[in-house]
This record gives structure tokens, sequence and C-alpha cells, in this order.
């Protein structure tokens, strides 16, 4: 059975050392998250999720979800158990407003701890992610009535939520959208209508579940302007509201999930901002979603990468090609193997640079929430929907791609269920589509976000990342790090550059090179990270605190990936600079 050890260490060296978490103090809830505090909340998180979620997954993988004639819907075994201690713990609400029930902590930390939950039982933390992204909706669009009724009881753990946006005809083109609505005179609506694809649809969990559902009032535009956002509770009062669980989808992993058909038969519901409105109010939740569905691509990685190296470490294959590493064994450990090392290294020199960047994302959206200064918070708020789309992109596509490493590391035991590789291949896919397919991700991150406000965004990243390099010019132990990204942050510039002048008069160009690009900014991104990673190292080393083998092994995997991964930006480059001429060339029946 695979094991898991939640990355707390590492986690606490980003927090102090590289970001500085100290700095924010003047945000609301940051005073109150002091070293002790955090360092006390992660291990804890680490505590439940390697002692009651990690035991689970496996169990959760193969009993999967029943659904009953009824409707009814039970969880696999000791999930409910699981869900009351994590309800308990206040784990749900932690970062949630004080005044609903919540502690008001960073949402910084809330997104760390998800990313133990979703390494150590992905199909499990799916469950309380939705709750906070239901909570996340509510409290920015939610009006006060809706927001005393439901908030409480979300931030509790004693109710779940879900977003309902998929219909069978209609996925990413939501326009398409035939669930209506139809107002009633007391001010509610009755929603009528068949969702698809809900990930805890109907669960044994929690009491009562809240649905946030997007609907087309009578009378509505058509497209994506005429759709609106409500709030529909599975009981109502304690009785039945008119919402069903019509099936629970076969799928290739998060067993554990009840992703369900949802059937809406003239169910209660109110309104949540205006009508009309309802994708800007379902994006909040939407925002919050791709950021967690980013992490998942991360937390499998890591806990994949976790089980790998104990594997290549006992098992013994062949001689190491330097001579014998274990003469006293009939074989050496495969971990000897430059490209078994090779794998590994990919591995964890991508897991340590991908949780600095969630880290760094979820540090700008509580400044875009909590900053009273308005610059501060536009910046932040810039940043923040500039890296989405590739934090949910490259870091899904990557971490799918880590699990299918360390599956190979084990070998033919690596395609047996015992091991559980397997497992993580198949839960880790999922996230590479739902929440916006990733192909999605490329397309938003190029055709709006780079364009949005005249490019105030990338242009801020750029004279970020540009004055850190250039800072760091004459720091000669900073050289094997900051030249290889100043390298590739010139690619990333003139891509950018490419699409100003090719794709404004064929859009083609942007949508064939947009993949490319989401890619070639992660690999940027992430060799940023890597730098920073290595100076706070480097100032620990000097120092002379906390352990030097930790550090030095830091530098040593930040220069394996400006060595050997940072490179591929010049790839990624030269294919967006074909265009879309071959792509687009052949007509559909050439096919």
């Amino acid at each position: 059975m695979p094991t898991y050890k939640a990355p707390v260490d590492d986690t606490l060296f980003l927090l102090n050392d590289v970001f500085h978490i100290d700095r924010y103090n003047n945000l609301p809830g940051f005073a109150d998250a002091s070293p002790d505090v955090v360092e006390a909340v992660l291990r804890e998180a680490g505590k439940f999720t390697e002692e009651v979620l990690a035991p689970l997954n496996r169990v959760g993988d193969k009993e999967g979800c029943t659904r009953h004639p009824d409707g009814r819907v039970t969880t696999p075994t000791g999930f409910k158990d699981a869900y009351r201690q994590l309800r308990d713990g206040g784990w749900i609400g932690m970062s949630a407003p004080g005044e609903y029930g919540g502690q008001g902590l960073p949402s910084t930390l809330t997104v760390i701890v998800n990313e133990y939950l979703a390494s150590a039982n992905l199909a499990f933390s799916m469950y309380p992610g939705l709750v906070q992204g239901a909570v996340a909706a509510l409290v920015q669009h939610g009006n006060d009535e809706l927001k005393q009724k439901y908030l409480p009881h979300l931030i509790s753990g004693e109710w779940a939520g879900t977003m309902n946006l998929t219909e069978p005809h209609c996925g990413t083109d939501l326009g398409l959208l035939r669930t209506k609505a139809v107002k009633q005179g007391n001010g509610s609506y009755k929603i009528s209508g068949t969702k698809i694809f809900i990930s805890g649809g109907e669960q044994d969990l929690t009491e009562n579940i809240v649905h946030l559902v997007l609907a087309r009032i009578e009378g509505a535009p058509e497209g994506t302007k005429g759709i609106s956002l409500f709030v529909v509770p599975k009981l109502l009062d304690g009785a039945p509201n008119g919402v069903s669980c019509g099936s629970i989808e076969e799928k290739m992993g998060i067993h554990g999930n009840s992703t369900c058909v949802m059937n809406y038969d003239g169910a209660t519901g109110w309104l949540v901002g205006e009508e009309n409105r309802g994708l800007n109010a379902m994006f909040t939740m939407m925002n919050e979603a791709r950021l967690g569905v980013g992490l998942q691509g991360l937390a499998l990685s890591e806990v994949a990468y976790q089980n790998a190296v104990v594997y290549a470490k006992e098992r013994l294959q062949g001689r190491a090609l330097t001579g014998a590493k274990a003469p006293d064994k009939p074989a050496d450990p495969i971990i000897v193997h430059p490209d078994v090392r090779r794998v590994l290294m990919t591995m964890r020199a991508f897991n340590e640079a991908a949780r600095a960047l969630v880290i760094w994302t979820a540090l700008n959206g509580d400044i875009s929430h909590r900053s009273p200064d308005t610059k501060q918070r536009e910046s932040a708020d810039d940043a923040m929907g500039l890296l989405t789309p590739v934090v949910k992109g490259v870091l899904t596509d990557m971490g799918f791609a880590n699990t299918v490493l360390a599956q190979q590391v084990f070998g033919g035991h690596g395609y047996i269920a015992e091991h559980g590789m397997e497992q993580f291949v198949r839960d880790a896919r999922i996230a590479m589509i739902y929440e916006g397919a990733n192909g999605i991700q490329a397309l938003d991150l190029v055709g709006r976000k780079l364009a949005r406000n005249g490019g105030r965004a990338i242009m801020a990243f750029f004279n970020e990342a540009q004055g850190y390099v250039k800072d760091r010019a004459a720091n000669e132990a900073m050289g094997p790090y900051v030249k290889p990204l100043e390298k590739s942050l010139a690619h990333l510039q003139q891509a950018t550059m490419w699409f100003m002048n090719n794709a404004m008069a064929k859009p083609d160009n942007a949508g064939a090179g947009s993949y490319d690009y989401m890619h070639l900014f992660g690999l940027v991104a992430l060799g940023y990270m890597w730098c920073r990673i290595a100076e706070a190292a480097q100032a620990k080393l000097a120092a002379k605190e906390g352990d030097a083998q930790q550090y030095n092994t830091k530098l040593v995997l930040g220069r394996f990936f400006m060595e050997r991964m940072l490179p591929e930006t010049a790839t990624r480059l030269s294919r967006i600079e074909t265009g879309a001429a071959s792509t687009m060339e052949l007509p559909a029946e050439a096919f």
C-alpha cells in the first residue's frame, strides 16, 4: 500500500524563508498566523492526512460510491468518520470569515492544507474543497439573507456544497445551457433541468447539500448573457426539494467521490447576485476551483514521487555503470542508475517549484481580498488572474506526467494495483479535464489574460522577473539560476510579442500556439520560483541555520531544473513561431 508524508518542513521553508509570510501581518488574519500557529496547524494537518486519509485512499478506489434505488448515495467505508473528524477539527472553515463561524486565517493556509488532503486522498479532498468554493461565491455575491442562512452551515461542515454547470449537451460552451428557472411570487425560483459530472452531487457525509446551479430565467437572452446563478438546497426545512441523483458516473479514477447526474424537477432556489450575471458569480467559485485543481496535479505528483523514491531505494536490479554500489547484495538498488535518477529528479524539481508557485499565487489571492491598499489589491488581482490558468493547466499536465514517471520507476509492478501507482495515474488524469480542460486554460491565458487591461498583468510579471535577474546579475553564486532564467524569460517575451504581431489578423495563430505558450510561461514561472528558493537556501547556509543537507539538496535540484527542464522554453517558442498554417491546412474530411 502506498504511503504519504506531508511535506511540512518544505512548506514552512517556503512560507518563512522564501516568501516571508511575516511581512503580511498588516493584512486581516495574517497577524493571527504567527510562526508557531502556522507550524502547529500544518503539522496537525499532516498528521491527519497521513494517519486518517491516506489509508482510506485505496479503500475509496476499490469500493467507490453506491447509489441506492431511492437515490441515496453512500460513500466508501471510513469516509463518513473521516469527514466528521475533518469537520470537528475546523479544517473546512479555517479561512472563512469569522462573522459566519470561520477562523479568518489566510486562505494561503487552506490552500496548503488542501495539498496535503489531495495527496493523501484526492477523491475525499474534493468534498470539502467544493464547500470552500461555495463559501467563496456566497461571500462575494450572496445577499445578506443568503449569507446568514447558508454560510454558517457550510463553514461548520454540517452542510456540503457543489457547483452545477455542465449539461449533457454543453460543457465549456455554457451559452448552450438549457436548465430553466421560473420566478415565483415570493422571490424564489423553480429550477428544472439535468446537470452531469457533478462532483459530490449526493453523499452521506453531511445532512444537507447546497447546490449552486446555473440556469436561464424564462425570457432571458440567449447565450452566456442570459445565465443566472441559484442556490438550491437538497433539503428545504428538512423536506426534499425536488433535487435527486439520477446516477453515478462510472469513471476512470477518483472513485471515492460521487460524481453524479443531478435532476432538478421544479426545485426551489434563490438568485445569487444579479439576474443574467450568473457566470460572473460562478467564476468566483471556478477560479477557486482552478487553483485547487492545479494543486491536485502537484499533490499527486508529490505522493507518487515519495513512493517511487522508496521503491527505487529498495528494488535491486543490475549494477551501477561505475561499479557495484552494494557488493554484499546480488544487485544494486535501482536508484544508482542515471535514468532512474533523471526521473526522480524531474519529479522533485517540479514538485518543489510548483509548491512555491501555488503558495505565491495564493498569497496574491489573499492580498487581492484583504489589503487596504487599492493599488496593491489591483496588482495582486492581476497576478492571480494571470497565473490561475498557468497553475491549473501546467501543474495538472506535469502532475499527470509525473505520476506516469513514478509508475515507470516501478516497472511491471507499477502496472499492478497492489502498489497503488496505477491509481495515482488514473486519479491524476481528470485534473487535466475538469474546471476547464487545459486547452481552454491556454486559450483563456492567450486570448483574455494577456490583453486584459492593456497587458498590465503580463508587463508586471516581466518587470518583476527582469528586476529580480538584474539585481542579482553580479551575484556569482546565483549565476547558475538567474542566467538560465534570463534566457527563458526572453523566450517568453519573444513569444508574447509574436502573438501581438501575428494573432490579431490571424486568430488561429493564437489558438495554435496557446498551449505551448501556457507551458512556456509555466516553465518560466517555475524557474523564477527556483531562483527564489535557491537564494533563500544560500542565505540559510551562509547563516549556518537549519539542516545544511536540506539546503544543499535544494541548490542541486534547482540546478537540475535550470539545466535539464527550463531549456524546453526554446522548443516551445519555436513551435509558437511556426504559426497555424500546417495545423489548420487540412480540410476536416482529410482526417
